[in-house]
């Protein structure tokens, strides 16, 4: 156990790839793209966390995207964030025994119980991150910030097929997304455009690649960067400061 923070190199096992993001943004609906897309070029399995449930993995079971034994549950019995950062023990427990049991995988995906803006994962559980965000919670949720909106490897803003009806500018939401990230890449991703799908394909063949070839390091999005209040900027005596998230 824990071998990713002892003597075996992370290129030895596939990829471990963490997605995180509040409730309701599509997390789930994500991961069953990402199987139903790649599963035919790539061995995967799953992880997926609730508090007191196993509904996500039941959900994906259900959407027949990957043999039902590759899907398993951890009850976190606890805050979301706790599991993936904190006290990974038991996510990386379930990854190991899927490691094992079905040999060699080249990814195992791990979903986070849907939880806040600060939610990121632990560079001790997964190799990369994406952060999945939606038009549905607002056009400001980019600008916004936070560290997994800033720093994780992929940010997806989610079901832009949507933003008309929720009154969201998407192509403003993307833009404030892409100032926020400093070069890292934005996602804007809808169900209904392939194209989007693709390009989300794409991300993943380049990571994986990377992963294989040990030129990845995983990087940790860590607490909230330092940064300004709007008002104090407008009256001109803003202060850079940060504020520290335990989890």
């Amino acid at each position: 156990m824990l071998d990713n923070l002892n003597n075996t190199t992370t290129a030895a096992r596939g990829l471990r790839l963490g997605v995180a993001g509040p409730v309701g943004t599509g997390k789930s609906t994500l991961i069953a793209t990402i199987c139903r897309e790649l599963a035919s070029e790539y061995e995967i399995a799953v992880v997926t966390n609730d508090i007191y449930t196993d509904e996500d993995a039941r959900l994906l079971r259900a959407a027949n995207v990957l043999p039902i034994e590759r899907i398993v549950a951890v009850e976190t019995g606890a805050c979301p964030h706790t599991a993936i950062r904190d006290d990974v023990t038991p996510n990386l427990i379930a990854v190991e025994d899927l490691e094992r049991q079905f040999h060699p995988l080249d990814m195992v995906i791990v979903e986070s119980g849907g939880d806040n803006l600060t939610a990121t994962f632990s560079p001790a559980l997964v190799d990369a991150q994406i952060f999945c965000i939606d038009v549905a919670g607002g056009g400001d949720v980019a600008r916004k910030g936070g560290p997994g909106i800033e720093r994780a490897d992929l940010l997806v803003v989610n079901k832009i097929d949507l933003a008309p009806y929720v009154d969201v500018d998407a192509v403003q939401m993307v833009a404030d997304a892409t100032a926020a990230r400093d070069g890292l890449p934005v996602l804007a991703l809808s169900q209904k455009d392939h194209a989007t799908i693709d390009q989300l394909s794409a991300w993943l063949r380049q990571v994986i690649a990377a992963h294989r070839a040990g030129s990845h390091t995983p990087q940790d999005p860590g607490p909230m960067a330092p940064h300004f209040h709007a008002d104090e900027e407008d009256h001109g005596h803003g202060h850079g400061h940060s504020h520290s998230h335990a989890h």
